[in-house]
């Protein structure tokens, strides 16, 4: 048995990008541990959704526990932070947002936490934070420097195989429209993710896209059934979510691994 331990900005971003390779781990024995930077305290939700009073990031870390039960990981935890909001927005520069935490600071809180647990693998995102959010850059940071400080042996960055969601978003755009479900347009991806050239890992979890899915419904305050992600039909969800792709340093060129795991 290894550990696994999967470090992520906000409560959904692990079973977005990282829940098949979590789900996976625990099947084949390994431990797995969550660690979230922030609460979600600034994601959007619905009008009337929360009950009077409610605060938004209780419910997501009631969401988070349930979808971190899903996917197999037997230890969550939250570096206390606050979440720092879209770039170039006001909350970026709040007391306690991410965005602003020193990183040595808040890497040697990760490092700890990577100490204890003995960890053999740690998952970050990519040096772009995947699409450029200011606390999933913030987390590809001190993930990496956390690493160095704990002496993890492997990081995998998360990110997105922008070649293979070019190809999925036109093969399913005119299905989507009939269907009434709205996709981005290839020109709206932007930012998103690194081209498969720069890509070293690619990890089929196809036979634990249930429990993403299921993981994704457990955070309803931002996953809807009305969603891109829920709505989606099941083959273009297996898609866009059939693999999780990773760049590990040292790795490449081209894809060298597909288990991040292998060997432990």
């Amino acid at each position: 048995m290894a550990t696994l331990v999967t470090f992520h900005a906000h409560p959904d971003d692990e079973c977005i990008a990282c829940g098949g390779i979590m789900r996976k781990a625990f099947e084949e024995g390994h431990r797995v541990v969550l660690v979230v930077a922030t609460r979600g305290e600034h994601g959007e939700v619905p009008p009337g959704f929360l009950a009077d009073d409610e605060p938004l990031w209780r419910r997501r870390v009631e969401e988070t526990r349930a979808a971190a039960e899903i996917l197999g990981a037997k230890r969550l935890e939250f570096l206390g932070y606050t979440d720092s909001g879209m770039m170039g927005t006001p909350e970026n520069d709040l007391p306690g947002s991410f965005w602003r935490a020193p990183v040595e600071e808040a890497a040697a809180k990760l490092a700890a936490i990577l100490r204890e647990e003995r960890a053999d693998v740690l998952t970050v995102y990519d040096d772009n934070g995947t699409y450029g959010h200011p606390d999933h850059i913030q987390v590809h940071r001190v993930g990496m420097r956390a690493a160095e400080l704990a002496g993890t042996p492997r990081v995998y960055q998360s990110t997105v195989n922008t070649d293979h969601m070019r190809a999925g978003l036109a093969e399913f755009a005119a299905r989507a429209a009939e269907s009434g479900i709205k996709i981005p347009g290839v020109e709206n991806l932007g930012e998103l993710g690194k081209p498969a050239a720069e890509i070293t890992a690619a990890v089929d979890v196809r036979p634990w896209l249930n429990a993403k899915r299921a993981a994704m419904r457990a955070h309803a305050s931002q996953i809807s059934e009305q969603s891109l992600f829920l709505a989606m039909p099941e083959d273009a969800f297996t898609h866009a979510f059939g693999t999780e792709w990773f760049i590990r340093a040292g790795q490449g060129p081209g894809i060298t691994e597909t288990d991040l795991m292998a060997g432990l």
